[in-house]
């Protein structure tokens, strides 16, 4: 008789034992995790991210529950400017820079396009955000504005 040789079949990237994590406390939307706010726990839970590096410094998009998974799709980048806020507007080109203050009229995070009104003229432009407050202008009009 032959003797059948059992075959262990492992996807790479796929661990054998799954990990996923839970808040430990109820974390309100548009909070930043902390690594106080996870626990890993030791069950393959579908959706959930099983890596803290991942959910760490990521802002909530809802009200997460303590025990309940921390989904992919409930996290997103932190917002560095909200609606209706006071900024810098920044235009630069070349050596040439132009700094005007503004009024947010879209919250956004960095690398984000948002509108913004520039106070001084009311004019809406388009604008990424690069830091707390900061917006740098683009080019033109706000096309669809």
């Amino acid at each position: 008789m032959r003797a059948l040789a059992a075959v262990l079949l492992v996807w790479p990237g796929v661990a054998l034992a799954m990990e996923s994590l839970v808040a430990t406390r109820a974390i309100p939307a548009r909070s930043v995790l902390q690594p106080e706010d996870i626990a890993v726990v030791a069950a393959a839970i579908p959706g959930a991210l099983s890596d803290p590096a991942e959910a760490v410094g990521q802002a909530t998009r809802r009200v997460i529950y303590p025990g309940r998974p921390i989904l992919a799709a409930d996290l997103g980048p932190p917002v560095m400017v909200a609606r209706n806020a006071r900024v810098r507007l920044e235009f630069r080109r070349g050596g040439l820079a132009i700094a005007a203050d503004g009024r947010a009229l879209d919250e956004g995070a960095m690398g984000e396009a948002i509108r913004v009104m520039a106070l001084g003229s009311r004019a809406v432009l388009q604008g990424i955000v690069a830091g707390e407050g900061l917006i740098l202008v683009q080019e033109g009009p706000c096309a669809g504005c």
